[in-house]
C-alpha cells in the first residue's frame, strides 16, 4: 500500500512539472505572437494602382501612380510617367495617407484606393 501511494505522489509530481513545463512555453508562444502582431503592422498591408495617360494626345495608359501602405496608412506612393522618348518616377513618403509633398489627382486615388483595402 505504501508503495503505490508514494509511486502516485511520483505521478503527481510528474504531471504537475510537465504543466510547469507547457505552462513556460505557452507564455512564450504567447509572447511570440505578440510580437508578429506588433511588427505586422509595418508591414505593407495595402496596395492601390491607377494607370493613366498623362499626355492626351500621345500613346495609351503606361503612366501609373501606386500606393504602397502599411496598416496605419503610413508608406510610399511611386508615380510613373512614360513618355515616348523618356521615363520619368517619382516616390513621395506618405504618413496616416498624406504627403508633406503635393500629390497629383492620380497619386491621391492611388492612396484612397490602397487605404480602401
Amino acid at each position: 500500500m505504501f508503495f503505490k501511494k508514494q509511486q502516485e505522489i511520483q505521478n503527481i509530481q510528474g504531471v504537475l512539472k510537465k504543466i510547469k513545463g507547457l505552462e513556460e512555453k505557452i507564455d512564450k508562444f504567447s509572447q511570440a505572437l505578440e510580437n508578429m502582431e506588433k511588427e505586422s503592422k509595418l508591414h505593407i498591408q495595402k496596395i492601390g494602382v491607377v494607370r493613366y495617360n498623362p499626355f492626351s494626345n500621345v500613346g495609351g495608359d503606361q503612366s501609373f501612380s501606386i500606393a504602397l501602405l502599411d496598416k496605419n496608412n503610413n508608406g510610399v506612393v511611386i508615380t510613373s510617367l512614360y513618355a515616348q522618348d523618356n521615363n520619368r518616377v517619382y516616390g513621395k513618403a506618405i504618413e496616416n495617407s498624406r504627403s508633406e509633398h503635393s500629390l497629383s489627382e492620380e497619386e491621391t486615388k492611388a492612396i484612397a484606393k490602397a487605404v480602401k483595402n
